[in-house]
């Protein structure tokens, strides 16, 4: 049995899968099963890995069923213990997989370790040191253009980025997975704040190292399929999470986070499509209220570390604002 499993979700990646699966087959220390899950690509995606990397176990959706499902089929087939999620658009370090698979056998109570992300285009930038969610509704990717010698030491942190992150497949299925309604962004920090509430925790790893492009598939870093999905996502992700009276606590704050973003978005042309994915976030709470994390006494502590969180990283957008 292979130590940890790699999940490569792909839609139409053709142009990122050699120097991922390349890098992937240059691992150093253990040994890895690749599983690549490939939405419905028309590139020619699924016949270059067939051809070029036949190592690779190919799952071939009928269609573009998005990030999660794609991510949940993976982690279902996967072989081992540990799963590795990582995006097509990436290249890693040699001990990338290693050093992963040793952080989170540190602690029995990590659900997730996440990579050290350096920007592909230009390796002397960060680009993701672990995630960040504040009580403003916001979230941010730590260290993001920052130089690359910074963020050095591991620590815990709020969420792992599943672009490069490892999990323990028997708490990620516990927990009920990806949950493919949001098809996009911020499933992973979903996720991760769920296993929060239950008392697990998320570490980065500054030693796994990967290079990452960034918005392959979506094509830009602000678009309209981005920011509609993101939105709503946000919206459906607090009203999982939240209890009531969180949500009322937080409030105002939450209130004036998303009248900010939306100006922001109304200056990049992008307004109408921050609208459309509250709206979207609106139905995704109606036709989903079964799954809000359901209020348990026992998590009485674990919600209020979350919350002192929520206030705390606030103090790390100031910089942004």
């Amino acid at each position: 049995m292979s130590d940890v499993s790699i999940v490569i979700p792909n839609y139409n990646g053709i142009a990122y899968l050699k120097n991922c699966l390349r890098s992937l087959s240059e691992q150093t220390g253990v040994s890895a099963e690749i599983i690549v899950v490939d939405n419905g690509s028309g590139d020619g995606s699924q016949d270059y890995v067939r051809r070029h990397f036949p190592e690779c176990v190919l799952v071939c959706l009928d269609r573009n069923y998005g990030f999660c499902r794609a991510v949940n089929e993976g982690i279902r087939r996967a072989a081992g213990p540990y799963v590795i999620l990582l995006n097509n658009d990436t290249e890693v370090h040699p001990d990338f997989a290693g050093c992963l698979l040793g952080a989170i056998r540190e602690d029995g109570r990590r659900f997730s370790c996440a990579a050290k992300m350096l920007d592909y285009r230009d390796r002397t930038l960060l680009d993701s040191a672990g995630d960040c969610y504040c009580a403003l509704g916001w979230g941010l990717a730590r260290g993001r253009g920052e130089p690359a010698g910074r963020y050095a030491s591991g620590r815990e942190i709020f969420s792992s980025c599943a672009g490069a992150a490892i999990y323990r497949k028997e708490l990620v299925e516990k927990l009920g997975g990806f949950d493919e309604a949001h098809f996009a962004y911020l499933e992973d920090m979903d996720l991760s704040w769920r296993a929060k509430i239950h008392g697990y925790r998320h570490w980065y790893a500054p030693e796994a190292m990967v290079f990452h492009v960034g918005s392959a598939t979506s094509g830009s870093r602000y678009n309209s399929f981005k920011v509609l999905h993101s939105a709503g996502n946000n919206v459906y992700m607090i009203y999982k999470n939240m209890p009531f009276l969180q949500m009322l606590l937080n409030a105002p704050l939450l209130l004036a986070g998303f009248a900010v973003k939306y100006l922001f978005f109304v200056r990049k042309g992008l307004g109408r499509d921050y609208r459309q994915g509250l709206l979207r976030g609106v139905r995704l709470c109606r036709q989903h209220p079964e799954r809000r994390v359901r209020f348990r006494m026992g998590h009485v502590w674990n919600y209020a570390k979350i919350q002192l969180e929520l206030w705390k990283n606030i103090l790390l957008f100031v910089p942004h604002l």
